[in-house]
């Protein structure tokens, strides 16, 4: 919304939102499921556990970060596909009437 309130349009703004935040999420991701990769190599003692858990952990970092990145993009694009640009006076009658055209 910040870019948005800027004057970006929708995709541009869904872009450069996403490319923003594209590395400090893919560091944060690595360094979780790289701090699992030992429990997962395991074969000592409690490996029968160990082993298991790390590899849904793994799993689950790395789905989380391909749903943040391709997922809510693509929501975003879609709850906002019809907004004009946000502005700050949503009380304005003709700015209802711009983003929903039904709204008498």
């Amino acid at each position: 919304n910040h870019l948005r309130k800027q004057g970006q349009g929708l995709d541009a703004a869904i872009t450069e939102g996403s490319l923003t935040k594209l590395r400090p999420m893919l560091m944060t991701a690595m360094v979780g499921a790289l701090g699992y990769v030992p429990m997962a190599l395991a074969s000592g003692q409690g490996a029968e556990v160990q082993k298991p858990l790390a590899s849904v952990v793994i799993g689950g970092i790395i789905s989380s970060a391909l749903l943040t990145l391709y997922v809510l993009p693509a929501l975003y694009r879609v709850w906002h596909k019809t907004d004009e640009l946000i502005d700050d006076d949503r009380d304005d009658p003709e700015h209802l009437t711009k983003v929903h055209p039904n709204v008498t």
